[in-house]
């Protein structure tokens, strides 16, 4: 339940040949995202694409995270400036002098079953801290800025593999495919 197609990418580059096909609503989904956690924006992406497609839903509502900015961008993260150059530059300003720029990208993931009920929900996180300016040109949104804890690279200069192996998306939906795998034993 995205109108992402880097999203909807990566979830099928993580998840490889689970046998689920991955597909993305028609064009006009876009659910009114008003909830105030991660959780609740995400379910309401679950409940949208449901209501379209009445089959299994799942949806991601994911954001950055930067504690010297009170969490901020957060569920606002796609929302933050116009482009992705500006929202890139008005994290980078507003972070212009301070000692802590530690972050982290959240991802939670809400599951339905076919009649439209939750079955499964978790949430991802990769920690790390926004770099001073721009490196590397994988990736999409905040991972030019954003570097992993445990690497010397941005989540821009790693290859999609090495990405889809550490990220937050990547975290939760290894919950979701294990619910699962769990579930059909």
């Amino acid at each position: 339940a995205t109108a992402n197609p880097h999203k909807l990418e990566e979830v099928k580059d993580i998840c490889g040949d689970c046998g689920i096909e991955f597909i993305l609503p028609d064009k006009g989904f876009n659910p009114v995202e008003n909830g105030s956690t991660f959780e609740e924006n995400s379910l309401i992406k679950a409940k949208e694409a449901y209501r379209v497609s009445k089959t299994y839903c799942l949806a991601d509502d994911s954001g950055l995270c930067v504690n010297a900015l009170n969490g901020a961008p957060g569920l606002y993260s796609a929302r933050y400036a116009g482009s992705q150059n500006e929202k890139i530059e008005k994290l980078l300003f507003e972070l212009n002098n301070k000692s802590d720029r530690s972050a982290k990208f959240v991802c939670c993931m809400t599951l339905l079953d076919q009649n439209g009920k939750i079955i499964f929900q978790t949430i991802g996180e990769c920690h790390g801290s926004i770099v001073e300016e721009r490196k590397g040109v994988n990736g999409f949104g905040y991972d030019p800025i954003f570097l992993v804890d445990g690497y010397s690279e941005t989540m821009a200069e790693l290859s999609f593999e090495e990405k889809n192996k550490i990220s937050h998306r990547a975290n939760a939906l290894k919950n979701v495919l294990n619910y699962l795998q769990k579930r059909h034993e």
